[in-house]
C-alpha cells in the first residue's frame, strides 16, 4: 500500500468521524431523543422530555458535551457508575499514557532508522510504499538495530510499571468499596447445587436437614429453587402486559388527541374503538387460582439458596467441600439479587461440563469458520490477486481513486461488518454454558470475543493467502517466531487502515447511537408511542473491552516494528476516553456491579501482547541477522513473565475470594450498629424467584429508577424454610 492509499483512507475516516461528531451535537439537543442520549439521566431524575420552544442553537453544533465528559471526575464516575466503569476508563487511560510515551520514543527516533535503511535515493512521500517506514526498510546485519532493542526495552519497561500501578489502585478501590458497600443479602448467601434426592424427604427437608447438622451454630434458612411451569409463564406475561398498559396510560397516549382516543397503527390516524382505561383492568382476577393450579407444576430442582447469619460464615461454606465426593453439595457465593439468572439455576449440575465442552468447540469451530472472510479481506489488499480473481474488474481498478479506496479502506470495512455477528452469538454461547448471573455471562462473552478478535484480526490476518498455507505456515512450532516476523511488517499497512475504521469510525457511530435513535424515530412517529425507561440498555463490555485491548495488541506490535500506526491508536484512545466517559454518565444504566473483576482478564491479555511483541520482534532480529539484539531481546521476555507471576500472586487473589479479615469486620461492625436483624429480615425476600409477585412501582410520569434493584426492594415473601433451633 502507498502513502496516499493511506491519505485516502485517512480523509475518508476524519470526514465521516467529523459529520457524525457534529450530528451527535446537534441530535442531543433535540427533546424528542432524550431517551436515546440521556437515558440514564432520565430514568434517575424521573424526568419527562418536554418538547420546548424553537431554538436557532439547537441546530448549531458545538463541542460543549466534550467539556462536560472531560470535567467529570472519578469519584463521580464511581458514584455515578461504579467501580466496572471506572476500571474500564483505567484501560483507556493506561493506554493513552503508554502510546504516548511508545509515540515519542518510535516516532522520534525508530521511524528515521526505518525510513533511511536503505541506500539509495527516495520518492516523493505520497508515492512511497508504506514497507519503507517499517522495518522490513532496514538491511541485514544493520548496527542500528539496536535502536529497535532499547525502545523496546523502554515500552516493555514503562507498561509493566504503569499495570503495577493499575492493578495496585483498582485492587485497593475493590477492598476499600466492598467494605464500605452497605449490606447486601448476598454477602450472607451461597447458592448450593447438585443436591443428592432422597426418598424418605423432600429436597428441602435434604437442605435443612444437611445445614442445620454441619453448619447449625451460622446457618438461618433456605429458599428452594423451582422449575417455573407454564401456568406461572402466563401469569408473568400477564403481569408485564399490564406494566405497560400503565406505562402507556401515563407516557404513550399523545394528550393531544384526547384521552379516550389513540393513534392507531401505522397510519397514525385517530381510532375511536381503541378506549385505553388501564386503571380498570384487574389482574388479579382468579390469580389465587391461577397460583393454586400453578404450585402443581412448580417442580423442585437440585439447587437452593442457602442464607447464613454473617458473612464469614456463608463466605467459609461457599468455598469448603461439603463432602467428600465433590459432584454433590457444590456451594458457590451468590450473585446479588438482581444479577441472578434465574433460567440456567436449574440445569443439572452434571450438565455444566458438557455444555463447556460443547460451546468450546463451537467457539473453535465458529472461529475457523472466519477464515475465509478474512482470505478475502486480505486478497482485496493486494491487487495483483483481486484482479486474477475477478479479471472484468480490471479496467477500473486502474483508477487511482478507486486503487486507494480499495486497498487502504475497503478490507477493514468488509471485516468490520463481518466482526458485527460475533458478540450476539458469543453471548449466546456463554447463556448456554449455564452461568448463574448476568455478570458471568457477560465476562465469559467478554472472553470469547476477545480470543476470537485476537485470532481472527490479527493471527489470520498475519498469515494471509489460503487456508492451506496458513495451516503450512504454523505447522512446525518452532517456526513460529520466524513465520510472525516476516509476516507482522508486511500487514501492518492493513492494522493502520483498521484502526481508521473499526476504531475512530466505531466511536463515532457509538456516541451518535444509530440503532437506537432510528429505533426511537421509528416508534415516535410510526408506531406513535414512547419509549419508557425500563429500554435503557447497560454498558456493552462484551464488546468494547476487547475492541480496546485489541487495539492495545496491536499497538505492542508494531510498536518498533511499524511506528507509523502509534499516532493513530493514540487518537483513538483519546477519543474514546471523552466517547466512552460520556456514554457512561448519560446513555447506559448498570443493573449490578462485579466490582473490577474485568481487570485481571486485561491485566492477562495486555501481558501476553507484551511477550508476543517480544518473540515477534526477537524472530525479527533473528531474520536480520543482529545476535546482538536478539541476545538481548531473551531476558526482556522471562522478567515480562516474571513479573506477570508475582502481579498473579500479589493481587489475582483479592479478585478471586473474599478475605476473613474483611467480612469478619463488616459482621463486627453490623452489630456494633445494631442492624443484624433487619439485615436477616431482609434476606426473607431478597431472592424471590417469581417475578409476577412483584408490585409494579411506578412514579408519577410511568419512569422507573435505574438505580433501584429493579423491584427487587418491593417483592412479596417467598416460602422460606427457617431453621428454629
Amino acid at each position: 500500500m502507498k502513502v496516499s492509499a493511506l491519505l485516502t483512507s485517512v480523509g475518508i475516516n476524519i470526514a465521516l468521524c467529523v459529520v457524525l461528531l457534529s450530528l451527535y451535537s446537534i441530535l442531543r439537543k433535540q427533546p424528542g431523543n432524550f431517551s436515546v442520549y440521556f437515558g440514564r439521566k432520565l430514568a434517575r431524575e424521573r424526568k419527562r422530555q418536554k418538547e420546548g420552544h424553537f431554538s436557532f442553537e439547537r441546530f448549531v453544533p458545538s463541542p460543549s458535551w466534550i467539556v462536560k465528559a472531560w470535567g467529570y471526575t472519578e469519584d463521580e464516575i464511581l458514584a455515578i457508575a461504579g467501580l466496572d466503569a471506572v476500571v474500564f476508563l483505567r484501560i483507556l487511560i493506561f493506554s493513552i499514557q503508554i502510546f504516548s510515551v511508545a509515540s515519542f520514543i518510535c516516532i522520534l527516533f525508530v521511524l528515521p532508522v526505518n525510513y533511511l535503511g536503505q541506500d539509495g535515493p527516495h520518492l516523493h512521500i505520497p508515492s512511497e510504499n508504506l514497507d519503507v517506514f517499517s522495518i522490513a526498510n532496514v538491511k541485514k546485519g544493520s548496527h542500528w538495530l539496536w535502536v529497535h532493542c532499547v525502545a523496546l526495552y523502554i515500552i516493555s519497561g514503562f507498561a509493566c510499571a504503569l499495570l503495577y500501578v493499575q492493578y495496585r489502585s483498582i485492587a485497593r478501590m475493590r477492598l476499600s468499596h466492598l467494605a464500605a458497600s452497605p449490606p447486601n443479602p448476598s454477602h450472607f448467601t451461597i447458592l448450593v447445587r447438585s443436591i443428592p434426592k432422597s426418598t424418605e424427604k423432600s429436597l428441602s427437608e435434604s437442605v435443612m436437614s444437611f445445614f442445620s447438622n454441619y453448619h447449625a451454630s451460622t446457618y438461618l434458612s433456605h429458599q428452594m429453587i423451582y422449575r417455573t411451569g407454564k401456568v406461572q409463564k402466563i401469569m408473568k406475561n400477564a403481569e408485564n402486559m399490564y406494566k405497560k398498559f400503565v406505562q402507556i396510560e401515563h407516557v404513550g397516549i399523545d394528550q393531544t388527541h384526547g384521552h379516550h382516543m389513540a393513534k392507531c397503527g401505522l397510519c397514525g390516524s385517530i381510532s375511536n374503538s381503541i378506549q385505553l382505561r388501564c386503571r380498570q383492568v384487574d389482574i388479579d382476577i382468579d390469580k389465587s387460582s391461577l397460583e393454586h393450579e400453578d404450585s402443581n407444576t412448580q417442580k423442585e430442582c437440585t439447587a437452593a439458596f442457602v442464607f447464613f447469619k454473617n458473612r464469614y460464615a456463608a463466605v467459609v461454606a461457599s468455598k469448603v467441600l461439603q463432602t467428600s465426593n465433590p459432584m454433590l453439595w457444590v456451594t458457590d457465593l451468590a450473585p446479588e439479587s438482581r444479577d441472578v439468572y434465574w433460567s440456567n439455576l436449574w440445569i443439572p449440575y452434571e450438565q455444566l461440563w458438557m455444555r463447556r465442552i460443547a460451546i468450546l468447540i463451537a467457539s473453535i469451530v465458529f472461529m475457523f469458520l472466519f477464515f475465509p472472510p478474512v482470505t478475502f479481506v486480505q486478497g482485496l489488499s493486494e491487487l495483483e490477486q483481486l484482479q486474477q480473481m475477478f479479471p472484468f474488474l480490471r479496467k477500473l481498478l486502474r483508477t487511482t481513486f478507486v486503487t486507494q479506496v480499495v486497498t487502504g479502506y475497503l478490507p477493514s470495512v468488509i471485516l468490520m461488518l463481518f466482526l458485527y455477528i460475533v458478540p450476539p452469538t458469543m453471548m449466546l454461547f456463554s447463556s448456554i454454558e449455564g452461568p448463574i448471573s448476568y455478570s458471568a455471562r457477560k465476562k465469559s462473552a467478554c472472553c470469547k470475543v476477545l480470543y476470537f478478535t485476537i485470532w481472527n484480526v490479527f493471527f489470520a490476518n498475519v498469515f494471509t493467502g489460503s487456508i492451506i498455507s496458513q495451516i503450512n505456515a504454523i505447522s512446525v512450532p518452532k517456526d513460529i517466531p520466524n513465520q510472525l516476523a516476516k509476516a507482522v511488517p508486511r500487514q501492518a499497512t492493513f492494522f493502520i487502515t483498521y484502526v481508521l475504521t473499526s476504531g475512530w469510525a466505531s466511536l463515532s457511530s457509538e456516541i451518535v447511537q444509530l440503532f437506537p435513535l432510528a429505533f426511537n424515530l421509528i416508534k415516535k412517529h410510526i408506531f406513535r408511542t414512547k419509549v419508557d425507561a425500563d429500554s435503557i440498555p447497560s454498558f456493552p463490555y462484551h464488546t468494547e473491552v476487547p475492541r480496546v485491548v485489541l487495539f492495545g495488541l496491536i499497538g505492542f506490535v508494531c510498536s518498533i516494528l511499524a511506528p507509523l500506526i502509534l499516532p493513530f491508536l493514540l487518537v483513538y484512545f483519546s477519543l474514546g476516553y471523552i466517547v466512552y466517559k460520556n456514554q457512561i454518565v448519560n446513555v447506559y444504566c448498570s443493573k449490578y456491579e462485579t466490582w473490577g473483576q474485568m481487570w485481571p482478564v486485561v491485566h492477562n491479555t495486555i501481558i501476553f501482547s507484551l511477550v508476543l511483541a517480544q518473540i515477534i520482534a526477537l524472530g525479527v532480529f533473528g531474520i536480520r541477522d543482529s545476535p546482538v539484539a536478539s541476545g538481548f531481546t531473551i531476558p526482556l521476555v522471562i522478567i515480562t513473565l516474571l513479573f506477570n507471576t508475582y502481579c498473579r500472586r500479589r493481587f489475582y487473589p483479592i479478585f478471586k475470594n473474599v478475605s476473613a479479615q474483611d467480612v469478619i469486620n463488616m459482621d463486627r461492625e453490623d452489630e456494633q450498629m445494631g442492624r443484624v436483624e433487619a439485615i436477616l429480615m431482609e434476606l426473607q425476600k431478597a431472592y424471590c424467584q417469581f417475578p409476577q409477585k412483584e408490585e409494579i412501582a411506578l412514579s408519577s410520569d410511568g419512569e422507573t429508577d435505574c438505580n433501584k434493584n429493579d423491584g427487587n426492594e418491593k417483592k412479596e415473601e417467598c416460602p422460606v424454610q427457617v431453621n428454629l433451633k
